[in-house]
């Protein structure tokens, strides 16, 4: 097995090279299938709030006034897209380079923690929303929207065999359910909403107050 070391240069390299052209690349997807969903999810955010993997940026411009906004992603050439965003919006964020599976704020830190789209991308999809939780403060919330296994088992027989090209070539999977491991980590879920042949969802989850 390829170390994983290696494997996350790789990754990053791939999506360096995706920068430049990604939005362009995403606008037909963004139209058909996730329109709505970054607005639901980010007008829901308050208080200290952490993104992560911010990718270009393209959340930035439906957060409220009054947030105030980190963002990580791994990827250098992204992060460069992102910030050039933010600062065309005139929007004052934080924006570093970082791992959604290892990040380095402490615990309980933000309000809210937001991701979009990308944790069909990362590897250890757990690894990653167990560090959200570790970040979120007892009572914060949780804002998520993905592509998600299908209900339809035709469809999802159709991702299964999608996966079989895209985990290798892309890092991109078709059939997680992060919903599952919301649940599992005792997050209550507030708002959840379910579309496009059940393919997208998006999730808003309060994380268990202290005591």
């Amino acid at each position: 097995m390829m170390n994983s070391s290696v494997n996350d240069i790789r990754w990053r390299r791939y999506w360096d090279r995706q920068a430049d052209a990604y939005d362009r690349r995403m606008a037909l997807v963004e139209r058909r299938f996730f329109a709505g969903s970054r607005p639901w999810l980010c007008g829901q955010a308050s208080g200290d709030t952490l993104e992560v993997a911010v990718g270009t940026g393209m959340n930035l411009a439906h957060y409220p006034e009054g947030v105030r906004l980190t963002g990580v992603e791994w990827s250098a050439a992204m992060l460069a897209v992102a910030r050039r965003r933010a600062e065309t919006l005139g929007r004052a964020a934080d924006l570093r380079q970082g791992d959604a599976r290892a990040l380095t704020f402490p615990d309980e830190s933000f309000d809210t923690v937001v991701c979009t789209f990308s944790l069909c991308g990362i590897s250890d999809e757990r690894a990653a929303l167990e560090e959200m939780a570790r970040v979120l403060r007892p009572g914060g919330l949780l804002l998520l929207a993905d592509h998600v296994a299908s209900s339809s088992w035709p469809l999802r027989m159709g991702q299964r065999l999608v996966d079989l090209f895209s985990v290798p070539t892309a890092g991109e999977h078709y059939c997680r359910r992060p919903l599952i491991g919301v649940r599992e980590m005792g997050f209550a879920v507030e708002r959840h909403e379910r579309f496009k042949l059940d393919v997208i969802e998006r999730i808003a989850a309060r994380k268990p107050a202290a005591g």
